[in-house]
């Protein structure tokens, strides 16, 4: 059973990633990955879609050169704010979420 404060803070993990990127889930995951696996699991995610969405950003920049990139730099900021939309309603729920094209460099 996942309490109230453990679904906000898993909540709170994927939201504020629309506001300040990457340091929300690092500090969530940080401070709670010994107390909450609920909620280190959603940031611990969180935290891998958004290096992996830096990571596909910059190759989308570079592709700019190429014409190609002003088309999937806006692609990939839409698949981002479905996919986190879709994780925060779940986590809400007390569902765990994985995204999809994750790199899960953090483990």
């Amino acid at each position: 059973m996942v309490s109230s404060e453990e679904r906000n803070l898993a909540l709170l993990s994927h939201v504020l990633c629309i506001i300040i990127g990457v340091i929300a889930p690092l500090i969530i995951w940080l401070i709670k990955k010994d107390e909450s696996a609920y909620v280190a699991e959603h940031a611990k995610e969180s935290l891998n879609f958004q290096i992996s969405m830096i990571i596909y950003s910059f190759v989308a920049g570079l592709l700019c050169f190429a014409v190609i990139g002003f088309v999937l730099l806006p692609l990939v900021g839409l698949f981002a704010l479905i996919c986190i939309i879709i994780a925060t309603v779940r986590a809400s729920k007390g569902q765990i979420y994985e995204y999809p094209l994750t790199i899960r460099l953090i483990k």
